[in-house]
C-alpha cells in the first residue's frame, strides 16, 4: 500500500457573491467540505495538487494565478497565502504511514459563476449544493474548512 503524504489542499469553490460549492462526501454521507486532497508526490507543488484536485472532484478547470498579480479571470486558482497543521482524524490515520499524525493544508480559493457545469466523481461524493458562506461555514464537517471559508470572506 501507497501512503498518502501528509500535506494537503483545500479549495473553496465561490462565486462572485460569496455563495460556496459544498461537497458532501461518499464514504461519510452527511460530512460537506470544499474540494480536498492531499500530493500525489512529494515533488507535486500545492498549487498544482490544488488544480488537480478542482479538477478530479469538480470537473472545474482553472490556471494558477501567477504570484502578485490581480485576478482577472473566474476560473484562476487564488493562493489565499495560509496553512495550517492540523492532528489527522484517528479513524483516517491508516492511510498514512506508521507514526504520522498531522496533516498540513493549504488553502486556495477559485471564483466561478453559478451556471458552471459542475461533474462530481462518484466514488468522492454524492452530491453538491450552492450556498451563502455563512451556511458553508457552518455546514462543514471540518472546522479548517470553516475558517478558510471566513478567511475567503474576510479579504473581500
Amino acid at each position: 500500500m501507497t501512503h498518502k503524504i501528509p500535506e494537503s489542499v483545500l479549495v473553496v469553490i465561490h462565486s462572485p457573491d460569496l455563495q460556496i460549492l459544498m461537497l458532501e462526501r461518499a464514504d461519510q454521507p452527511g460530512f460537506w467540505q470544499s474540494v480536498t486532497g492531499s500530493k500525489d508526490t512529494l515533488e507535486e507543488a500545492p498549487a498544482d495538487t490544488a488544480l488537480r484536485e478542482l479538477q478530479e472532484e469538480t470537473g472545474v478547470v482553472a490556471i494558477a494565478q501567477p504570484e502578485g498579480s490581480a485576478p482577472h479571470s473566474l476560473f484562476e486558482l487564488h493562493n489565499m497565502q495560509h496553512s495550517i497543521e492540523y492532528e489527522i482524524f484517528e479513524h483516517w490515520r491508516w492511510r498514512y504511514a506508521p507514526g504520522v499524525t498531522h496533516n498540513t493544508e493549504h488553502w486556495f480559493s477559485v471564483c466561478i459563476s453559478l451556471q458552471t457545469p459542475v461533474r462530481l466523481a462518484p466514488k468522492e461524493h454524492l452530491r453538491y449544493e450552492w450556498m451563502p458562506w455563512q451556511q458553508a461555514a457552518e455546514r462543514c464537517f471540518s472546522w479548517s474548512n470553516s475558517d478558510a471559508i471566513k478567511r475567503l470572506v474576510a479579504g473581500f
